[in-house]
């Protein structure tokens, strides 16, 4: 944690790329200031990262940052579900997600996504702690509670909010519904609990993603979020 005044960041290494920081603004007030920015990269640059990306940033989050010296690395687009009318998709077989699903859902993470988004155990981690509480969900192209893992969904809720946090399906796999599945089952288990509504990001470029989600009811929305980058020079 590295706090500037009320500013607070949490920091760790990006996918375990200990040369890169990965930099996850905190609550506190509602717009961090330039040259706690500023400072903070300093402190980096001090324990020897070479580089910093940002957690997704939202327009009025990444001002300062861009004014500190960040660039945009990534464009997201945002969506947002008001979980009033859920699609009537049967979830497939599906269960409890465990502790030793994660290698197998580290393989299909990095085959789904570019090199830039693959998660590691931490990532992960992180991913279900994001919010208070979460679901961990593992979709599989067989029946049985111990067969292989073809797909995973990473669902959270925060007070009366949902968060689709991560969705990825093995390439193989594709074409048999599993990603629109973990889809609907993320979004009747938000409902369930009284969400009023959930959101998503997606690359700008996953075009696949993108239609999927609106397939499902999920409307764009007319911000979207940006991953900042800088590099550290001693």
């Amino acid at each position: 944690m590295i706090q500037k005044g009320s500013d607070r960041m949490r920091v760790g290494p990006w996918h375990g790329d200990d040369s890169v920081a990965y930099v996850v603004p905190l609550p506190g007030q509602n717009r961090f200031e330039r040259e706690s920015i500023k400072s903070c990269r300093d402190d980096l640059t001090r324990q020897g990262y070479t580089h910093a990306v940002t957690a997704a940033l939202g327009p009025g989050e990444s001002q300062p940052f861009l004014a500190a010296g960040f660039t945009p690395r990534e464009e997201l687009r945002l969506l947002r579900h008001d979980l009033s009318d859920i699609p009537d998709i049967t979830s497939h077989n599906q269960r409890r997600g465990l502790l030793t699903d994660i290698p197998a859902v580290l393989e299909i993470d990095h085959s789904a996504f570019q090199p830039f988004w693959r998660l590691d155990q931490a990532g992960i981690k992180e991913a279900r702690r994001a919010t208070p509480v979460s679901r961990f969900r593992i979709a599989t192209a067989e029946r049985g509670f111990n067969r292989r893992p073809s797909g995973y969904a990473i669902t959270g809720r925060a007070d009366r909010r949902g968060y689709l946090q991560r969705l990825a399906v093995d390439p193989r796999a594709h074409g048999h519904g599993l990603g629109a599945a973990l889809v609907v089952d993320s979004l009747r288990w938000l409902k369930r609990h009284h969400t009023t509504d959930v959101t998503v990001n997606t690359q700008a470029s996953n075009e696949h993603a993108y239609a999927l989600y609106q397939r499902l009811g999920f409307e764009p929305l007319a911000h979207g979020l940006m991953v900042l980058e800088c590099p550290l020079e001693p």
